[in-house]
């Protein structure tokens, strides 16, 4: 079973940045969604950006122009850079994995469905952002 295992969370004054990474086990599959997912207390997890496996990516509207989600596919790692963060920002972060033998996952589609969609799941990593 492909195993995902998030780092890089800690505090970080708003305005600032953080880098979030996500190592994803050997496996053999050639066609995926990979996501990072969020959830505050009390409240939902949401999807904050998506990237399949041709590097083509969805993100949040919440997000969007200051978060990127990159993939690494020689170190077989995800990342998430969070810029100019903000208190609401603030949430366990997660990073998900949705694969498939064949046919095309789309990262608009995948955000669209949420976390219901990913089925392989990391232990998450803090983020917390003081303002």
């Amino acid at each position: 079973q492909v195993q995902l295992v998030e780092s890089g969370g800690g505090s970080v004054q708003a305005g600032g940045s953080l880098r979030l990474s996500c190592s994803v086990s050997w496996h053999t599959y050639t066609h995926y969604c990979l996501g990072w997912f969020r959830q505050a207390p009390g409240k939902e997890r949401e999807g904050v950006a998506i990237i399949d496996n041709d590097g083509d990516t969805s993100v949040s509207d919440s997000v969007k122009g200051r978060f990127i989600i990159s993939q690494d596919y020689t170190k077989s790692t995800l990342y998430l850079q969070m810029n100019s963060l903000k208190s609401e920002d603030t949430a366990m972060y997660y990073c998900a994995a949705h694969f498939r033998e064949e046919g095309t996952c789309y990262p608009d589609d995948a955000l669209e469905r949420g976390a219901a969609f990913f089925y392989t799941w990391g232990q998450g990593t803090q983020v917390t952002v003081s303002s």
